[in-house]
């Protein structure tokens, strides 16, 4: 008897699975094969990714041995790395950099100043590489810029948060002594050659200046 009830069983179960294949045995093949498909592209993606940095990084460091002025062609150099620059994501960041440099080499700041401005605004790339296009358009442009505008621009990496605020003092204390405010330079060079925490070539640099200012 108790087979009877089992087989009984046997049959009511498989003739529910039966009736809810019937129901639902399409959607769960279609989320199967979403699941499939979902995963291949997954990981189709992240090889992309993969071969995609990785060719990123070739062609970068073949564009930086072309700035080399020795052995490198700087026209091509600039070809390569407005390339990578058009990429984007961190390479295209450094890239942005890189051609700036090789702008100012060749003598075109205005070329220059326009790549900083460019990589300055970019919300996609990484803060820290956008506040450093601040601070370079400035250093290549302390000697001709204008000493203003340039101070204004270098105010907020001297938060004491920005890791280029002892560079962006020191270019604001030679900006300031280039404007004719000899007491704003001495004391930013001052508060430099005072700051424990400023790269001790840096306020070796620093205190030479404030000694000779006060002299």
């Amino acid at each position: 008897m108790a087979d009877i009830f089992k087989e009984v069983e046997e049959d009511l179960r498989r003739e529910r699975l039966e009736q809810l294949w019937q129901r639902y045995g399409r959607a769960v093949i279609a989320v199967a094969v979403l699941i499939v498909l979902g995963t291949a592209g997954s990981v189709a993606w992240h090889r992309y990714q993969q071969h995609r940095q990785s060719t990123l990084a070739e062609q970068y460091g073949a564009a930086i041995a072309e700035t080399d002025p020795s052995t490198g062609d700087l026209a091509k150099a600039d070809a390569a790395l407005a390339n990578i620059a058009d990429a984007g994501g961190g390479y295209g960041a450094l890239a942005r950099l890189e051609q700036a440099a090789v702008k100012a080499k060749a003598g075109d700041l205005d070329g220059a100043a326009k790549i900083y401005d460019t990589l300055a605004s970019d919300s996609a790339a990484p803060p820290a590489l956008r506040d450093l296009a601040k601070l370079l358009k400035v250093m290549r442009l302390v000697d001709s810029g204008d000493p203003a505008a340039l101070t204004d621009s270098l105010a907020p990496l001297m938060a004491p948060e920005s890791p280029w605020r002892f560079t962006a003092t020191e270019l604001t204390a030679i900006l300031a002594l280039k404007s004719g405010d000899q007491k704003r330079a001495t004391d930013l060079f001052t508060q430099l050659a005072d700051d424990q925490a400023a790269p001790s070539s840096l306020r070796a640099r620093a205190a030479e200046m404030a000694a000779a200012l006060k002299g």
